[in-house]
């Protein structure tokens, strides 16, 4: 008999994009004015013609479990989209519809790895990632990735990592936290070494709509049907449609993959809730969701734009324009070894814990993302807000010394403007 807690649970590592938001908010409910550069959200209402269909839904009385793949209605909307969008062709029943897309690659790794199993992820990577694939029970196979290169991880990079022991490779395009769009190509090279290899690729698409500058998004697993039954694509409505609460993501799947996914979320979490799938057959299917996404990537667009201008002016720091998403990568290797005060800056959570305490702006340190060297900053806030952010931290940056030294003055929230 042991009341020993679980190891495996045990050993997860708190997240540290919550630990910065967290200190950010008690920050701002006593009175500080803190400008947070740390949501990984849209800042915009869900469309209404969305919530209509909602509230017509709960008027119906469609409140009851749903099967655990999700709605019939819903799964075929998703292969309506899958057709329409990414010219990939799947079936309701390859259809597994999730509490959120970060469920949706859990459950496809749950389904793929075997103890000691690796998963080959390109870093910088969302934060969830390498956890998500411990309690898995596989081993994260992290791949470097450079500002050199755009953060963009080709075939080449990831063949020398490819072992034996290689389930599976994790990718995310547009990326999160940099922003970068692997082009038509570069994938098609992946797709290659994947069959050549006899690995399984996650393709991580929730940023599929946020692109610029005339990039495109492409499915990996539209590359042939050798590939396309060695991928899981994983999507959801979150990003595009302002939907982040409402909890709905859904991976499309080779056929034994769906089933065992789909097992496995009857066992641990049931069916999405019915309300949130009624309403996403309307966000996928109605057009006026091609208007309402446009103009809210056209904010973004001007958003990004300023951002990354603003920061490219401060001395010692450096920001590749992201082609999707919402996030800017500000590079601050060069403000390594410099001081803020009396305290040397030699790491991005140094940083971030610095800008936050002494100049109220919340950014999340680049190690959270398995990469040192840079912030991300999400530019998913209103543009007042990331032109008070941006002169804060400017404000910051030029406060910083070569040599330990006494600040003249703190920088009070009310003075950075």
């Amino acid at each position: 008999m042991s009341l020993e807690l679980s190891r495996l649970c045990s050993a997860i590592s708190p997240s540290p994009t919550l630990a910065i938001d967290a200190r950010a908010k008690e920050m701002a409910s006593s009175g500080r004015d803190v400008v947070s550069f740390c949501a990984g959200e849209p800042d915009f209402v869900t469309p209404q013609y969305i919530r209509t269909a909602a509230h017509e839904a709960l008027d119906m009385g469609l409140t009851k479990y749903t099967p655990a793949p999700g709605t019939l209605e819903l799964r075929q909307a998703i292969c309506d989209k899958l057709l329409c969008d990414n010219a990939l062709s799947y079936t309701p029943s390859q259809i597994v519809v999730s509490n959120g897309a970060k469920f949706s690659i859990y459950a496809a790794l749950c389904a793929l790895v075997n103890p000691g199993d690796e998963v080959i992820i390109p870093t910088p990577c969302w934060v969830s990632y390498p956890e998500m694939v411990r309690l898995a029970g596989g081993v994260p196979v992290l791949v470097p990735g450079c500002r050199e290169k755009n953060y963009i991880t080709e075939a080449r990079d990831l063949a020398p990592y490819v072992t034996d022991k290689t389930k599976a490779l994790l990718i995310n395009t547009p990326g999160n936290p940099t922003g970068a769009v692997w082009k038509r190509d570069q994938l098609r090279e992946i797709a290659k070494l994947a069959v050549a290899r006899g690995f399984y690729v996650i393709a991580d698409e929730i940023y599929e709509k946020l692109i610029y500058d005339g990039e495109q998004h492409t499915s990996i697993a539209s590359f042939g049907e050798a590939i396309y039954h060695q991928t899981i694509v994983v999507n959801g409505v979150s990003k595009a449609y302002a939907m982040t609460g409402w909890r709905i993501g859904y991976a499309a799947a080779p056929l034994p993959i769906a089933k065992i996914m789909s097992s496995l979320q009857s066992q641990v979490a049931s069916g999405s809730n019915a309300i949130a799938q009624y309403a996403c057959v309307e966000a996928l299917t109605s057009f006026k969701g091609v208007t309402q996404v446009e103009n809210m990537r056209q904010q973004y667009d001007r958003r990004r734009k300023t951002m990354v201008s603003r920061l490219n002016a401060m001395p010692g720091v450096h920001c590749n324009m992201p082609k999707g998403a919402f996030y800017a990568m500000m590079d601050i290797t060069e403000l390594f070894g410099k001081y803020y005060g009396y305290v040397q800056v030699n790491d991005s959570m140094t940083f971030a814990e610095l800008l936050l305490e002494n100049a109220d702006v919340a950014v999340v340190p680049g190690s959270a993302f398995c990469s040192e060297g840079f912030c991300r900053l999400s530019y998913a806030t209103s543009m007042e807000n990331i032109q008070r952010g941006l002169v804060r931290i400017a404000a910051f940056v030029a406060a910083m010394t070569d040599e330990p030294a006494e600040l003249i003055q703190n920088l009070p929230a009310d003075q950075h403007e």
